[in-house]
């Protein structure tokens, strides 16, 4: 199916995206939203459900247990997901980051062994990326450490935030050896011998995302489990990169969609006073619309071209969707007024989402460095003759 084919409008419904999703998000996502939100209710049945519905194997080929869909229609998911609620998309989008490192990995055995249930719904999981993708963008030091033993690797440090992730679930992790270029990607599992979850924080926002700080003490990575070796990684990470970052623009799309609606409601009664805010429902539409067709005509022009050559625009799009997240959530609760600040409220949830969007990494602040640095020709992704993104 072609990726243009699935840009939405705004008359779109789930049931063009996949049959039995309506049916799916009214039952079990929600119902659940504020429980979601304030009690840190983790929404596993829906994402088991969704995936037997086939809605988990968009990435997935056919041959390997998914549906083959592609990068446009997960986004679509992950956009008609936190149209509900964007901690629920947020899962999504770590349950096709998952999939994603293991289409794209060399270790093929691996592949064929855990994408069938991972696109079935069947094992749930998350990418503990966050710190290998600021550590390559020199943000931060590499967390965990990895030296090389018989058949695989002895894991140690400290990852603070994982989420998607339980002992039942899985994961990916990086890192570096000592003198060595690149990272170790692989795949771990919550019940790991010498790997501790502690869940040592709670959000006012995202609590029901299972987010878990993840401690590794002489955790062995075999061989068998290994996404990429060090050697491999400049190339695998070209090839994930743009994708990996794309497939956040559902939330942020998802978020926006839900802000216009909520303001086209409030101004059915305050319209009268709301035209003198400065943002307007009409217009953050058309703001809306535009950033979608960028969205699923990237996403096309990524599946026809792999995905390093549009590391820039995505990092650009992606920028440009925090943006419009935060302006969409503000407008909202001005919107809304008084009746924002209930516990109950989506205004209010809907502005704390958006933060989430533009913090959770790559952050805006992420974006405009790396950004600046294709600018200026500081780094290697601004030298198309290099095999790294």
């Amino acid at each position: 199916m072609p990726a243009l084919a699935l840009a939405p409008t705004s008359s779109a419904t789930p049931a063009d995206v996949l049959p039995g999703l309506a049916a799916l998000i009214a039952a079990e996502l929600a119902p659940k939203v504020v429980d979601i939100d304030l009690k840190g209710e983790y929404p596993g049945t829906f994402l088991h459900q969704l995936g037997a519905l086939g809605g988990l194997g968009s990435l997935t080929p056919v041959e390997f247990g998914g549906t083959g869909h592609g990068l446009a229609h997960a986004i679509r998911l992950i956009e008609e997901t936190s149209k509900q609620c964007v901690s629920t998309g947020f899962l999504l989008w770590a349950e096709y980051a998952l999939q994603w490192y293991l289409v794209n990995s060399p270790n093929r055995a691996l592949a064929a062994e855990m994408l069938p249930q991972i696109a079935r719904g069947e094992v749930l999981g998350g990418t503990a990326q966050s710190n290998s993708m600021k550590s390559c963008a020199g943000i931060e030091e590499t967390r965990l450490k990895a030296q090389r033993v018989e058949g695989g690797y002895l894991v140690n440090g400290t990852l603070p935030w994982v989420s998607n992730i339980g002992t039942g679930h899985c994961f990916h992790m990086g890192a570096t050896l000592p003198g060595t270029p690149g990272l170790v990607i692989g795949l771990m599992h919550g019940s790991t011998p010498g790997l501790t979850l502690a869940q040592n924080a709670h959000f006012i926002g995202m609590e029901g995302t299972n987010t878990f700080a993840c401690q590794f003490r002489d955790v062995f990575l075999a061989d068998e489990k290994v996404v990429c070796h060090p050697h491999e990684f400049d190339a695998f990470r070209a090839r994930t990169k743009s994708a990996f970052i794309l497939l956040q623009m559902g939330m942020g799309l998802g978020l926006v969609d839900a802000c216009v609606a909520m303001m086209k409601r409030a101004d059915k009664t305050h319209g009268h006073v709301n035209r003198f805010l400065d943002v307007q429902a009409d217009a953050l539409e058309a703001e809306l619309d535009a950033a979608r067709a960028a969205t699923y005509a990237l996403a096309e022009r990524i599946e026809r071209d792999g995905s390093a050559p549009h590391v820039k625009e995505t990092l650009q799009l992606r920028l440009a969707g925090s943006e419009l997240s935060l302006k969409a959530a503000h407008a909202a609760m001005l919107h809304l007024g008084a009746k924002g600040y209930l516990s109950n409220n989506p205004a209010q949830r809907r502005l704390r989402e958006a933060y989430f969007i533009a913090i959770v990494t790559p952050a805006i602040k992420h974006l405009r460095k790396e950004l600046h640095e294709f600018d200026s020709a500081a780094c290697a992704l601004s030298h198309p003759e290099l095999e790294v993104a």
